[in-house]
């Protein structure tokens, strides 16, 4: 072991929630700031629900990236390593330069990790061959490339049955592509297909009623419970496999948006921590360990019956935060989650349905006004609006 290190609270992740979460610690407890401690070895820091209208051509990927060392908290000691091991035991963890930190509470707020070898072929065709994904900095702006060439044909969009990243972003792009096949008028000669590994177009009935109402108004082909499990490049072919009966079946391509399949993170699930299926097993209303008390998690990499998004963080990191803090001062925990998401749901150029629920499914919503419209003043906030919330409320602590 080269180096053993000691913060009292040590966050695994410096994106969405771990940054977040510090940075509500040392609002509500400035004398903490020495004593925090965020390990990440990522330079660059990325506002990954812009990624949809960077693909369709609405935002520019710079748009979307921060330098991560502007981010940090003040104060905050930032480790440029990556965790390998939990011992939760010995109330430590082990990096990839083989230091030992030491903590008095750990949050895990490592994200998700994305898949792309799970589907036979991907990694080699991904970028060409009509082959994207927005599920990527280095892929995106493929996306836009191959919607603003496309001249016709088959158009798949595709989502795994896997845990994603935000469950609506793989079925945005694809009515944005619409929209623009429809302004390039190629549409009439284009088939657009969405398959996907889930049973339906979405989970909150409310939202799925208006979804199927777009679908049916764009002539959209839908198929479920089917996985993606190979893309031959060269000669523009996907192979996809029924979930349920394990029937393949092989469809052509002229441009396919593959929205790859994601898990836990490798040294969370081989991990003490990890529930059955590999994800920070916590409780769903305080965020606490369920056998460790001194461990958090928030964020895609937590256990959490909820759709993994930056607005479920949102809810998530002041709990996190204020139940550490009263854990400290000798207090019961009081703050609780209660399964709070959001999914902005763009159904085209200056469209879009405002999703927000809770564990149970219901509508949570923010505005006066039934969101499960498609409304232009939604899309406005979600291309205009909510950026600005991210990079200057969200992440310093204040909304």
């Amino acid at each position: 072991m080269s180096e053993s290190k000691f913060s009292k609270i040590v966050i695994v992740g410096a994106g969405s929630a771990g940054i977040s979460i510090a940075s509500r610690i040392i609002r509500n407890a400035p004398y903490l700031k020495e004593n925090i401690m965020i390990i990440d070895p990522s330079e660059d820091h990325y506002y990954q629900p812009l990624w949809t209208l960077v693909g369709g051509g609405q935002s520019k990927l710079e748009d979307s990236h921060r330098k991560q060392e502007t981010l940090m908290p003040d104060g905050v000691q930032w480790i440029k390593e990556n965790v390998t091991e939990f011992i939760p035991d010995t109330n430590s963890v082990i990096t990839d330069a083989h230091s030992q930190i030491n903590y008095d509470f750990l949050v895990v707020a490592a994200g998700i990790e994305i898949k792309w070898d799970r589907v036979k072929g991907l990694k080699e065709a991904i970028g060409k061959n009509g082959v994207c994904s927005n599920y990527s900095p280095e892929f995106v702006e493929s996306t836009w490339e191959n919607i603003r060439n496309f001249s016709g044909g088959n158009a798949i969009f595709t989502q795994p049955s896997t845990p994603i990243k935000c469950g609506g972003a793989p079925q945005k792009i694809m009515y944005l592509a619409d929209d623009y096949f429809n302004k390039s008028s190629v549409r009439a000669k284009t088939n657009i297909q969405f398959i996907s590994g889930t049973g339906n177009i979405f989970a909150v009935p409310t939202y799925a009623k208006t979804l199927e109402q777009v679908i049916d108004r764009k002539g959209i082909e839908t198929t479920y419970m089917t996985d993606l499990i190979e893309i031959d490049g060269e000669n523009k072919l996907a192979v996809f496999e029924n979930i349920e009966t394990n029937k393949k079946m092989e469809i052509n391509y002229d441009m396919i948006h593959v929205t790859p399949p994601m898990r836990a993170p490798s040294f969370i699930a081989a991990s003490p921590l990890a529930d059955a299926a590999g994800w920070v097993d916590v409780d769903p209303y305080t965020l606490q360990h369920k056998t460790f008390q001194n461990i958090f998690s928030a964020g895609d990499s937590s256990g959490l019956p909820t759709s993994k998004t930056g607005a479920a963080i949102r809810k998530q990191a002041p709990v996190v935060a204020e139940n550490i803090l009263s854990i400290m001062n000798g207090r019961q925990m009081k703050a609780k989650y209660d399964g709070y998401t959001s999914c902005p749901l763009v159904t085209g150029v200056n469209k879009l349905v405002m999703a927000e629920f809770d564990y149970d499914k219901n509508p949570q919503e923010t505005f006066p006004i039934d969101q499960s419209k498609e409304r232009s003043s939604m899309y406005i906030v979600k291309k205009n609006l909510l950026p600005i919330m991210y990079w200057n409320g969200m992440l310093k602590g204040t909304m």
